[in-house]
């Protein structure tokens, strides 16, 4: 396994981590207000350059998954080919229904942040109306999206279990994460309904959907390369 990949594959993942808690947790935790379209529209057209930073973030993401599907392709192919393969294409859909959603955001900042469409015809309550229906899209497509991603999580997990070096919370953390986004996800596209028994869910999956890709990614970032540098002292 090349120190480079594993490197690469790390920094994507830890970068991407950082990325999604700006864009997600703080850009549209503190600028999106559910059920409040009027405050909603207000704090977006208030900070026009906060949301296209956050739009950025989304777009570096992308670019993250990208990498991060090649690395753990190269780093995994040894276990298995063809789950490792399979694995990578999961991600490689997922980001491609990222960026459908990702769209959404960009139309909320054209309808928030050029003058020239909030005065062509619309009214207020129109303009804000659309806002919220795009950033409902943005959910629903990405939340789609995620079933995906937890199936990539699975076969990584699956390889990493199957892997000697990789450790073997590391692994379990994945499985769980990735079993994690399926259930939750699928649960939220099908029975969206049932928003206090999907809360809990999240809360019970919390840890390993944070922590599993984290994990690997400072894995591959720190142990890898540290391994090889003692191997090639030795020898």
């Amino acid at each position: 396994m090349s120190a480079a990949v594993a490197r690469t594959g790390g920094i994507s993942l830890i970068v991407m981590a950082v990325a999604a808690a700006l864009s997600y947790g703080y850009v549209q935790g503190n600028l999106v207000v559910d059920g409040d379209a009027a405050g909603t529209f207000a704090n977006l057209q208030a900070s026009p350059s906060l949301f296209r930073a956050g739009i950025l973030g989304w777009v570096l993401i992308m670019a993250c998954d990208v990498a991060a599907a090649w690395a753990l392709y190269l780093v995994l192919k040894p276990v298995h080919p063809g789950l490792s393969l399979l694995g990578a294409w999961l991600r490689l859909a997922y980001t491609a229904v990222l960026g459908v959603a990702v769209s959404s955001l960009i139309v909320v900042s054209l309808l928030t942040g050029n003058r020239e469409v909030a005065l062509s015809g619309f009214t207020r309550g129109e303009l804000q109306a659309e806002v919220m229906l795009n950033l409902h899209a943005f959910e629903a497509v990405w939340s789609a999206g995620l079933i995906l991603f937890g199936g990539h999580l699975l076969i990584i997990g699956v390889l990493a279990l199957w892997s000697e070096n990789i450790p073997k919370p590391v692994s379990v953390l994945l499985l769980l994460a990735g079993f994690g986004y399926i259930v939750v996800h699928l649960c939220g596209t099908l029975v969206p309904g049932y928003g206090e028994f999907l809360q809990i869910i999240k809360w019970v999956f919390m840890l390993p959907m944070t922590a599993g890709e984290l994990g690997l990614g400072i894995w591959l970032l720190f142990k890898v390369p540290a391994a090889r540098v003692r191997a090639q002292a030795a020898s």
